[in-house]
């Protein structure tokens, strides 16, 4: 089930440069890692891009092979693979995207650095990475008071931060375009969406598998009650933003 969409797409492929260094949109070769069921990779495909698809999960790669063929999308090339040991030649897209994947690779440092590797100089590097602010965020704050993480585990959500970025990023690129933007989530209730994000939802789908009991009881009571915090939808139905960075990076 796909819980997100891709905004950001647009935006990392009409990202403005001088007219001598602007290559064509329709062709370009366009990276998705960590691509789940395919959301960036569909939106890329759809304006005519060249597009890899990777995931080290093989049945969200099969999804996403299914949603391009009943949209007769052609161009995809779907492969298994690790964000932090990509199998493609240096300089090898002209894009590289991320859309709420690459933020929960254990080895943030390895993850910029394959990005980077991939891109060619002077492509485009873009994500949409959860703030620790926003809703999400704070979903990964309340799992994390339930299910520590692993020692020397840093919190996903700071991907969503611009320091991060130009941590990860700043000394092998011209130029880190950020700006905060938000998603709605929209459910029937909160339990409905707890149901969902049980279901679907890589970290809360772990966070309870790894609890029994009394243990879930309070986590399950957590995020309800987080949910409930953030919602604006009264009785139209449950509405939450969710703040997100989106960033474009254009490689040195």
């Amino acid at each position: 089930m796909s819980i997100h969409r891709s905004p950001h797409v647009r935006i990392v492929l009409n990202h403005r440069r001088p007219a001598s260094r602007r290559c064509k949109r329709a062709g370009e070769t366009v990276l998705d890692v960590a691509a789940g069921n395919g959301n960036a990779t569909l939106a890329a495909a759809r304006r005519w891009c060249e597009v890899t698809s990777t995931d080290y999960v093989p049945a969200l790669l099969e999804r996403g092979r299914e949603r391009a063929a009943a949209e007769r999308l052609h161009g995809i090339e779907f492969r298994e693979a690790d964000v932090e040991a990509l199998p493609f030649d240096d300089g090898r897209f002209d894009v590289v995207l991320s859309t709420f994947g690459c933020m929960f690779a254990p080895n943030p440092p390895r993850t910029a650095a394959e990005m980077l590797r991939v891109c060619r100089p002077g492509g485009r590097i873009g994500m949409a990475n959860w703030t620790p602010e926003g809703f999400i965020g704070q979903v990964f704050k309340t799992v994390g008071k339930h299910v520590p993480p692993p020692a020397g585990v840093s919190s996903p959500a700071l991907w969503g931060t611009r320091d991060r970025m130009v941590a990860l990023f700043g000394s092998e690129s011209t130029h880190i375009g950020t700006e905060t933007r938000q998603f709605m989530f929209r459910y029937r209730s909160a339990e409905h969406m707890l149901e969902v994000f049980r279901g679907y939802y890589g970290p809360i789908l772990k966070a309870f598998a790894a609890l029994e009991g009394a243990a879930q009881a309070a986590l399950a009571t957590d995020l309800l009650a987080l949910m409930n915090h953030f919602d604006k939808g009264g009785k139209a139905g449950l509405v939450i933003p969710s703040d997100y960075l989106e960033v474009v990076i254009t490689r040195r």
